[in-house]
């Protein structure tokens, strides 16, 4: 195994014993105890007494049973779960990755306010600032992934409240300086807000200044394409208030079945990204030395922008990436190629076990006019097949593709 084999798969192995071993109860009563937690569903909390449920005000904060839309037990283990992961103090669970996007947003901005966003933002946060924020009277500004911090300083006002990051970017996978981003934001007295899900376990925000760090856990952390879930986790308790008050009045919680399976899945996170990972690397470098390929962007290869920031800040890699085509080959080969392929399925999202391919021609915006693509695209999701044979359905595809 190559040391940027090793690299890629080394930050899963140091966190298999915490991904066992925390979020459950380890006190054994004398008739024994189930190893995975049991599932409590319900709405409505009881309390011996008006006096014990009117201390319960506090308790609304801290993860606590009060009410089941203020979350489960389940949920509050989870919770517990992802803050170590993140090495961040709380984290909030919400029922979708992309509400883990906008509920902070909607917590820490107000009318008046100014936003950036990065221009390699996935596609569904672009669109939430450019309708509801918009019409709740935040402005938005949009900026390079890869801006200097020169280019980051000039864009700053005095009305700007958070610079969002997106490390690497949806699609095209540039990998920011979020160090540096930090800096900056914190210089004007911004927070910093960053979607860290394909850096789960692998990027540790809060070592390197994030201030609110966001998680699709339909992704990796189920694991298995059955879970719509997010989280949004801080690590100074004003945020915390600030987020899990917003969290409260927008109703914003998850299911407890959801939480169970995701807390099940990240059992083996561990060992399913680290394989993943390796045969995501595997492949993309197999890719690079097709005549068909244009560019692989996979963060740990030396030519994905901001590479060099990924071999500094990350511990790992995931499983998915991005390919982009010669120029000579046309939209609708490309799709041909697509429809042709057996052990990638189509579809839009990733991190479960199987392999998938989405074409992301004519899916990605740009409006600083930096980043984008010029010829056919597509994304890439390695799932738990064998390599050889996924590079072998690659190859058919790629074989059949006319110049």
């Amino acid at each position: 195994m190559s040391d940027l084999e090793q690299r890629v798969s080394a930050g899963w192995s140091r966190m298999g014993s915490m991904l066992v071993r925390e979020g459950r109860s380890h006190e054994l009563p004398e008739t024994g105890t189930f190893v995975n937690a049991p599932v409590s569903r319900g709405s409505t909390v009881l309390f011996p007494t008006l006096e014990a449920m009117n201390r319960t005000d506090g308790r609304s904060h801290a993860h606590k049973a009060v009410y089941g839309a203020m979350g489960s037990p389940i949920q509050h283990q989870l919770e517990e779960m992802l803050s170590l992961i993140e090495g961040g103090t709380h984290t909030q669970v919400v029922n979708s990755g992309l509400a883990a996007c906008t509920m902070p947003l909607l917590a820490f901005l107000g009318c008046g306010d100014h936003l950036l966003l990065p221009d390699s933002v996935y596609g569904p946060t672009r669109r939430f600032a450019g309708t509801m924020l918009q019409r709740l009277g935040v402005v938005t500004t949009y900026y390079p992934p890869m801006a200097s911090r020169a280019e980051i300083a000039a864009l700053i006002r005095p009305e700007t409240k958070v610079l969002f990051a997106e490390s690497p970017g949806s699609h095209t996978f540039e990998v920011q300086d979020v160090p540096m981003l930090a800096e900056v934001a914190h210089e004007a007295g911004a927070l910093l807000m960053l979607d860290n899900t394909w850096g789960i376990g692998v990027f540790q925000p809060f070592v390197h200044g994030v201030d609110v760090s966001i998680q699709a856990l339909t992704k990796y952390p189920a694991g298995h394409s059955d879970v719509i879930m997010g989280s949004v986790t801080v690590n100074d308790e004003a945020h915390w208030k600030t987020l899990r008050d917003a969290a409260i009045q927008l109703g914003q919680c998850a299911g407890p079945d959801d939480c169970w399976l995701t807390l099940r899945g990240l059992r083996t996170m561990g060992v399913r990204l680290a394989h993943q990972a390796r045969s995501a690397l595997e492949i993309a470098q197999w890719l690079k030395t097709r005549p068909e390929v244009a560019r692989v962007l996979h963060p740990a290869l030396q030519d994905c922008p901001g590479h060099e920031f990924w071999k500094r800040d990350f511990t790992g890699a995931c499983g998915l990436f991005g390919v982009e085509l010669q120029p000579d080959i046309s939209i609708e080969a490309t799709e041909r190629m697509i429809d042709g392929l057996s052990l990638f399925g189509i579809g839009a999202s990733w991190g479960g076990y199987e392999s998938l391919v989405l074409p992301t021609t004519g899916h990605i915006r740009r409006v600083t006019g930096e980043g984008g693509p010029t010829s056919a695209t597509f994304r890439l999701h390695i799932g738990l097949e064998g390599v050889e044979d996924l590079k072998t359905d690659l190859a058919r595809g790629l074989d059949g593709l006319q110049f």
